[in-house]
């Protein structure tokens, strides 16, 4: 995923939720429903989220240094773990506790027609806002379904933002079904309990995104297909005849350490071992290029000290041979 993409889906879904955020609010003042309370806080908290991913991705810009070596490009990921906890927080334990303070002591609804319009205009706006997150997602999606695409996504913005604006979507229905309801029998009770399945949906949805960032921060690997590319581009079946082992994480969503060993000739010079080396990283840099920080050691092949230092499960970037054995 671009980071111009996902730039692009936060501005939309920003701007689509501080207009609703406005407007939800001005609905709860004339009509003292619940849940349009819930809904404008829910909006409140998803425009802080989208300046938490913008924030999280320029500080993710800045330069490696001395302190920090491999750069600053897992920034993205804190910010997008906290995006986790402030839905969890904000949006769906304050919808808890109104739905709850609505159900004890309900009361019916005034001027109905604010809450039913400004719940069509936000579906609206969110309906946009989900398009623009759909539309840039396809960009790098290509035969994922949604559920696979949110969990490999290797950039934080894009899933955040398909599953923010799915939960408002999903919170908008509740709302108008718990206003219809309290409506159509003059109980306010059903208002709260709208209330309440909204903050059960953002509860939800928020452990979703902390189970998927956390992963991120501890360090994912490449993709299977990217694996396969960096052990073919490695290998030139002439000085360096196979990858022993390799292990790979990402250091930001673009950035990607590949650490290997590979199997030259035992009786090559040092300055051919060298030349290959050069020439493995150029080879892997072209087929994948986010492969910024590559270590490459060089060794002579040993069927026991391969199986010894093998990835855990033969996992992708574990042992195998790429090449006919010298």
């Amino acid at each position: 995923m671009s980071a111009q993409g996902g730039t692009k889906a936060i501005v939309a879904a920003l701007s689509a939720n501080l207009s609703i955020a406005a407007a939800k609010f001005v609905a709860f003042l004339f009509s003292g429903s619940s849940s349009m309370l819930a809904e404008a806080v829910h909006s409140v908290a998803d425009s802080g989220n989208q300046c938490l991913l913008l924030l999280g991705g320029k500080r993710a810009k800045r330069a490696a240094d001395e302190e920090h070596p491999f750069g600053y490009g897992r920034e993205r990921y804190i910010y997008g773990f906290l995006v986790s906890i402030v839905l969890f927080s904000v949006g769906g334990m304050f919808a808890l506790y109104e739905g709850y303070e609505k159900v004890k002591d309900p009361h019916p609804l005034d001027d109905w027609y604010w809450p039913v319009g400004v719940l069509v205009f936000s579906a609206i706006a969110e309906g946009f806002s989900f398009r623009t997150a759909m539309k840039e997602s396809n960009v790098t999606r290509g035969s994922l379904s949604w559920m696979e695409f949110i969990r490999r996504a290797k950039a934080p913005e894009l899933p955040v933002v398909l599953l923010e604006d799915f939960g408002a979507l999903i919170g908008l229905v509740l709302a108008l079904a718990g206003v219809g309801l309290a409506l159509g029998t003059h109980n306010g009770v059903w208002d709260g309990a709208g209330t309440l399945c909204i903050g059960t949906l953002l509860i939800l949805i928020a452990l979703v995104l902390a189970v998927e960032t956390k992963s991120l921060l501890l360090g994912e690997s490449a993709s299977t297909d990217q694996v396969r590319k960096i052990r073919e581009a490695a290998v030139d079946g002439d000085t360096v005849t196979r990858v022993i082992h390799m292990r790979t994480q990402h250091l930001g969503p673009e950035e990607l350490l590949v650490a290997a060993k590979i199997a030259v000739r035992h009786d090559d010079t040092a300055a051919e071992v060298a030349a290959a080396i050069d020439a493995a990283e150029s080879r892997i840099r072209e087929a994948v290029p986010i492969a910024r920080v590559i270590y490459l050691e060089p060794d002579v092949y040993s069927a026991a000290a391969a199986a010894a230092g093998a990835d855990p499960a033969a996992t992708p970037g574990g042992p195998g041979p790429t090449a006919p054995e010298h």
